[in-house]
């Protein structure tokens, strides 16, 4: 056994285009963030309520629990038609960016997408209490970032990324037409997105591992600065 396992070590690990590891099977970490959701959310209607209260976001709650900028991409409403739309949306982009990127890759994009998505309605929200106290929740910011994520991985790859974009466009309209949709979270995920995928599309090969952690922490890193900047000009700092 000892032998096998030292063979399997010294067989070099192929990689994709973009620097992730090529793995068969099931899309684990998409598949593992969609039974986070549904689960997440049976507990949001059994609980009426009291597990959406405890990890919802918004403006006011973020500056005092700063994890609800994340943990609210797992919540949907009780609508069962939003958690499908988001579901049905991340199971279109999620493996394909899974298998290009590499497992690590994707959990950084998607959670700083998340975040992104929670900073955007940070950002472009007029602070009064009445907008800032209202509960924000969806994987909508998170998968705004794939979508963006997507737009340089097909230009890499010398294909066509018209109907994302168009896509995207429609999205982006359907907040002027349809109420109660945090579009703040879909700007805020996209340019997350964006940022994030075109560094891993376009790092050269013999930085891509550099790339891998360093991109991730950048983006985080001005993520709380601007989280910082508006909070302070609001003197919640």
């Amino acid at each position: 056994m000892d032998c096998v396992a030292q063979a399997a070590r010294q067989v070099p690990t192929t990689r994709t285009l973009f620097g992730g590891a090529v793995r068969g099977g099931r899309p684990v970490v998409t598949l593992t963030i969609v039974g986070i959701c549904v689960v997440s959310w049976v507990l949001q209607l059994v609980t009426q309520g009291a597990w959406t209260a405890r990890w919802a976001y918004s403006p006011l709650a973020g500056s005092v629990e700063p994890w609800r900028f994340l943990t609210a991409a797992f919540l949907h409403s009780t609508s069962p038609l939003h958690i499908l739309f988001n579901m049905y949306a991340l199971w279109l982009v999620g493996p394909f960016l899974e298998q290009a990127f590499g497992r690590g890759r994707f959990v950084a994009l998607y959670g700083l997408s998340a975040v992104g998505g929670s900073v955007g309605v940070l950002l472009l929200t007029p602070p009064t209490y009445e907008a800032w106290s209202a509960g924000v929740v969806g994987a909508s910011g998170a998968v705004f970032g794939l979508f963006g994520a997507i737009i340089p991985v097909l230009r890499r790859t010398g294909r066509s990324a018209m109907q994302i974009v168009v896509l995207i466009a429609i999205n982006m309209a359907i907040p002027f037409f349809v109420p109660n949709i945090a579009w703040q979270a879909h700007v805020g995920g996209l340019v997350v997105g964006l940022a994030i995928g075109s560094g891993y599309a376009f790092a050269p090969r013999e930085r891509q591992k550099l790339v891998a952690w360093a991109l991730p922490v950048a983006v985080g890193v001005v993520l709380v600065a601007a989280t910082a900047w508006k909070y302070a000009s609001v003197g919640l700092l």
